[in-house]
């Protein structure tokens, strides 16, 4: 490892030199290519000399643990710097595993309504909301593509992106089942019911990313609709896409105009053929589904919300948080850091 570490600087080095050239700016888009491994490698170099520090200290105190009146201040600094080193090398580790390349992507999430009838919807309607405000607090926008409501205000299905950098980092374990327990507002003997409701997210790509054949592809038009007369067109806008070859069906009713929903569901159907082939390749390679932390499977029972004891339990890491209003209401980080921390180190024990 410290071999890698040595390349990474001395890449990291050059990197520097480079950038500092007079003409660094000639060419913005060679120069931005540069900025940009520079500072993906920044945080690697930085660990590694924080890394050697902590060596040099713990020599420094041994050679001096010889000295009677320094060797327990000595012996103290050198256990202090072991557990640094330590502690660096692990997250040394970490940083040195490969990348998802889809890391800074936007996320394509859908929202179905499962076990449960209209309770079903109505945990559909709280997991968009919650998704809706976890976005705004990473400063990332929802772009709707397909969203159908049911009279009571729950949600049949939902689709949207989520805009923004990085999203598909942490949106990316919350695909699977989503299991709730509350006394549903439709019940008036105050019992609590179980219900469910299926999250799917996958990377956005755009249509340049997948090889499109538009024979193989079905377009059909509709009215868009929704409960209560709500997003009614009477133009038929409203975009359907079959992919004959995949029976993958994507629809888009949002937009007023039927070249915008086309648009959107051409990026739907390209990030279900990615997925799809990601799926088929890992298969080959592996010989095994993914890994239940990581990305996830879309009939895994992932995570329960229990209202009557205000707890949130995400059954791959056995983590339980009892502060469900605030997780309702898009504080999602300490769960998304515990499946991060778990899939990394799956990750550096499969790597090693």
């Amino acid at each position: 490892m410290l071999e890698k570490l040595q390349a990474v600087a001395g890449r990291y080095e050059e990197l520097c030199a480079r950038s500092e050239q007079p003409d660094f700016y000639a060419d913005p888009q060679k120069a931005a290519a540069v900025l940009r491994e520079k500072n993906e490698l920044e945080p690697v170099v930085d660990a590694y000399h924080a890394y050697l520090g902590a060596l040099r200290e713990m020599e420094d105190a041994q050679e001096l643990m010889s000295d009677p009146e320094m060797r327990d201040f000595c012996q103290e600094t050198y256990r202090g710097a072991k557990a640094h080193s330590e502690e660096l090398y692990r997250r040394l580790q970490i940083l040195l595993l490969p990348k998802d390349p889809n890391d800074e992507k936007s996320v394509i999430v859908e929202i179905r309504g499962g076990v449960g009838g209209e309770e079903s919807a109505l945990f559909a309607h709280s997991l968009f909301r919650m998704y809706s405000m976890y976005a705004a607090r990473k400063g990332w926008s929802i772009e709707l593509m397909n969203y159908n409501d049911t009279e009571l205000g729950g949600v049949k299905e939902a689709d949207f992106v989520i805009n923004g950098r990085g999203a598909w980092s942490r949106m990316k374990y919350e695909s699977g089942v989503h299991r709730v327990q509350r006394v549903p507002e439709t019940e008036s003997g105050g019992r609590v019911h179980t219900s469910t409701a299926t999250v799917a997210v996958l990377p956005e790509m755009e249509t340049v990313d997948v090889e499109l054949n538009p024979a193989d592809i079905e377009m059909q038009v509709y009215r868009s609709s929704g409960a209560g007369g709500q997003h009614i067109n009477k133009t038929s806008s409203a975009v359907r896409l079959i992919h004959k070859p995949s029976g993958i069906v994507v629809a888009c009713q949002e937009e007023r105009s039927q070249l915008q929903n086309r648009e959107k569901c051409m990026r739907m159907l390209a990030s279900k053929l990615y997925e799809r082939e990601q799926e088929r390749l890992d298969s080959e390679v592996t010989g095994m589904r993914r890994s239940q932390v990581g990305t996830g499977m879309r009939n895994e029972r992932i995570r329960t919300y229990n209202f009557p004891q205000g707890r949130v339990t995400d059954h791959r890491v056995g983590l339980t948080l009892y502060k469900i209003d605030a997780v309702m209401d898009g504080d999602l980080d300490e769960i998304i850091d515990a499946l991060a921390t778990a899939d990394q180190a799956e990750k550096l024990k499969n790597s090693q």
